[in-house]
This record gives structure tokens, sequence and C-alpha cells, in this order.
């Protein structure tokens, strides 16, 4: 069931960005007449200059003035495809680098062995303290306790009579003064969303009850910063937090549906309930879900995953031991249908189609011009040139196209905070600069794919046969 309501709002996805590409492939079209043009006019003067060659490639121009409509069509049908590849190559390209392993800021997550979700006692982050003190040195950490960090899974709804997914929140319960240090994807901040960061786990620190929310999650909540509310627990039971907004994560970034609140707070109202029934909460020892560890290599890792082992001290429950990418990888293989479905079925489908488009259009030109090719020919032009000329408009429009789509996506996307397509903890995607020489390889690539059979074709036709069909 959750396979199909994931796969339900990727397609929502995908048809929402396609819709996306269309309006601004429509909007565009008059700059890429306008660059085409432009094109055009740069070529004339170098050949003035006495550039001869020029006169062959300004006849690429010319011929796709020819027939505007159809060149309006290949330019569309690229630019949307293009622009369609290079967000979900953008997607699957940061999920490959979330799954690689680093060689620097190597993480270790430590997790219950034989439970999803994990759940442990709050006394496993003492004793994990105490096995590192007994590495040597060098495996140990550089930092201290600062590169140890705790979460704990706090989700509830605002309004328990009347739960929805508009009212209802997630918190990362951690430590907050290690958020800047230890959390991942912070090298996307600016200078100044860092320092607004700053200050912000600042106020955490001074007040428990304080909290920052990213910016998606509390436009969904319709809650504003400075405001306060009140939660409901879901997973623990009987428990309310009284919460205070202080700010939120910028927009756009992996954090935009995401919030934190200080693990003091959970860990105090835990003790308040005891004391109010005379028992302890049943989750009062099973509030600790993941322990994150940096550690200098991976030498230092396979030290400390043979001592947790084989201390004895993580026996009830069991724990496991994995680098940061073998647990981003594992908590993804729910997604990776889908995942695999994008990579090996979608894109390749729609490069195919790419092409057919391209070899339709080509092929067309090339029927309706067998005439003007056999008088090129009589004119001297070899049959290479011929094959050169209807590779070279297909080639133009594919580059053209091609780059503008992967511009204007990494441009927007970079601006807008990303493109909403969201898979586990990360909400949106942004296409990457380097996204660009993508959107020209692949306009490239489909253009003379789909333009080879029809250029094959050009480069046979005999200056015998269609002359003596016109005759």
């Amino acid at each position: 069931m959750f396979l199909i309501d994931l796969s339900i709002l990727f397609g929502i996805s995908i048809s929402t960005l396609t819709i996306l590409c269309i309006v601004l492939g429509i909007v565009l079209m008059p700059p890429f007449y306008l660059i085409l043009l432009a094109l055009e006019k740069t070529l004339l003067v170098a050949q003035w200059a006495g550039f001869s060659v020029i006169r062959f490639i300004l006849l690429v121009f010319r011929s796709l003035q020819r027939n505007l409509l159809r060149t309006a069509l290949s330019y569309m049908a690229i630019y949307v495809l293009v622009s369609v590849v290079v967000m979900i190559w953008s997607v699957l390209s940061f999920l490959d680098g979330i799954t690689t392993e680093k060689q620097e800021d190597f993480k270790v997550l430590i997790t219950e062995k034989f439970q999803i979700p994990s759940q442990m006692p709050p006394s496993y982050e003492q004793r994990l303290l105490s096995i590192i003190d007994e590495l040597p040195p060098e495996y140990r950490m550089k930092n201290g306790e600062m590169d140890v960090m705790t979460w704990a899974f706090v989700g509830g709804t605002l309004d328990p009579t009347k739960q929805t997914f508009e009212n209802s929140i997630f918190f990362f319960c951690m430590q907050p003064k290690k958020f800047p240090t230890m959390m991942s994807g912070l090298e996307e901040f600016t200078p100044e969303e860092m320092a607004e960061l700053n200050r912000l786990i600042d106020l955490m620190e001074k007040d428990k009850k304080k909290v920052v929310i990213g910016t998606g999650r509390l436009e969904k909540l319709q809650k504003k910063v400075g405001d306060r509310f009140k939660m409901v627990s879901l997973n623990y039971k009987d428990l309310e937090f009284e919460f205070e907004i202080v700010g939120t994560f910028p927009k756009g970034s992996r954090y935009d549906e995401s919030a934190v609140m200080h693990r003091d707070y959970l860990y105090d109202t835990l003790r308040d309930y005891e004391k109010r029934t005379g028992m302890p909460h049943p989750m009062a020892n099973k509030c600790l879900n993941l322990i994150w560890v940096r550690l200098p290599s991976k030498e230092a890792y396979s030290a400390l995953a043979a001592k947790a082992n084989e201390s004895g001290s993580f026996s009830t429950p069991a724990v496991k031991v994995e680098t940061e990418s073998s647990g981003v990888g594992s908590f993804l293989d729910a997604y990776r249908d889908l995942i695999n479905g994008m990579r090996y079925m979608v894109v390749p489908a729609i490069l195919a189609t790419m092409a057919l488009v391209i070899a339709n259009a080509i092929s067309i030109t090339v029927r309706e011009r067998r005439t003007e090719m056999a008088v090129l020919k009589v004119l001297g032009f070899t049959p290479g040139m011929i094959m050169m000329l209807v590779l070279g408009e297909a080639l133009l429009i594919g580059v053209l196209a091609g780059g503008m789509a992967s511009s204007v996506m990494c441009v927007l996307t970079q601006a807008q905070g990303g493109v909403k397509f969201p898979i586990a903890f990360f909400p949106a995607f942004k296409v990457p600069y380097e996204a660009i020489s993508w959107g020209i390889a692949i306009g490239a690539a489909t253009a003379l794919a789909g333009s080879l059979l029809p250029a094959l074709s050009a480069r046979r036709v005999k200056v015998s046969e269609v002359f003596s069909r016109v005759a």
C-alpha cells in the first residue's frame, strides 16, 4: 500500500513537472528563435570576414527556417523531455551521493538490530562513550562528545479530535547545539543562513520549549514564527507538549518539512509523567532511536563495531553499527523499486521518445527536400556533406533546446529552493549547476541518435532517380 501511494505521489510530481516544463517551453520559444537569429547574424559577419566554411553552416540555420512549425515542435519535445530527465537525474545523483561512502566526515549510525523503528534505552549513549574511551587514541572522536548525536522521533497532532496531515508534525528530538556540526546537508546553507541557524540554536538551548520548524511544514500547520501551540503526541501516548516557534529552516533545504525540538524537553516530560502517575512511561526506556558518531577513519569504525559487538553492553536490545551510507541506503530500501524504475525505465523511455521525435521530424524534412539535395549534389556537395547538413540541423536544435532546458531548471530550482519530489526525509531537490552540461549532452546525443538514419537516407539520395521522377 505504501509503494502504491508513493507511486501515485511520484506520478503527480512528474505530471506537475511536465506541465510546468511545457509552459516554460512555450514561454521560451521566442528567445529560442532569437538565439537562432543572433547566431545566424554572427555567422554572416564571420562569412564577410572571409571564413568560407561558414557558408555551409549557414545552410543549417536556413534549413530550420523552412518549416518553423516543425522546428518549434522538435524544440518543444526536446525542451520538455530534457527538463524532466535532468530533474530525475538530479534526484538520482543526490541519492547516489548520500549512499556513497565518504572518506572525510566519516559518520557511523547505531540502531537497534532486530526492530524497526529502533527503540533503545537512553543509557546506551553513555555506554557507547565508555566503549569509545577504550579505543586507541587515533580511533577516538576528535571533538569528544560533540561528535556524538542522538535522535528520538516525536510525532503528534495539534488537533487530536481530527487528525490530518496538515495538522500533524514530526520532530527530530536532539541536542540543538549539535545540529550545526553533526547534521548533513548544511553545506547548502549560505553564511547568513548558518548565522541565523546558530542564533536559533542558542534560543533553543536557553528554553527547551522553543522549536525550529521548516517553512513548508509551517505553512501546512498555518503557523508563523512567534506562535505558541500544544501538540498531543501520537507515539508517546498521554504526553502533551507546549512549543514556541522561534524560527524556520531555509526554504528549499532538505529540512523544509522537518522540525527540531530539544531532547531534554522529552526527558523532562517523561519524568513528569512518572511523578504524576507513579509509574514510568511505557516509552521511557525506549526513547532513543538513533545514535550518530563521527569518527576519524574507516578503521576506527571497524574497531568500534567490533568492540560494541564483543562488549555485551548492547545486548538488550542488540544493536547494529553501520556506516552512514549503509544506514541511509537501508532506509531507502522501501523506495528502491521506485528509484530503479526511474533509473532503468522512465529515463530510457524518455530518451527513446526524444530520439523518435527527432527521427520523425528529420525524416519528414528529408523526404520533402529530396529534390533540393539532388540539386546540391549536382552543385558539388558530396554525400558526406549532405549527411552533415542533416545531422547539423538536428544537433543545433538538440544542443540549444537541451541547454536552455537544463539552464532554466537549474536557475529556477536554485532560486525557488528546489522542486517538490518527496523521498524519505528529503522533501525537495535542486538541479545542480553541472546539470547544464547534462542537458546539452542529452540534447546532442538524442538528436544525433534520432537523425542518424534520416541522414544516411539523405546521403544515399541519387540524382538520376530524383530527376527522372520530376521528368
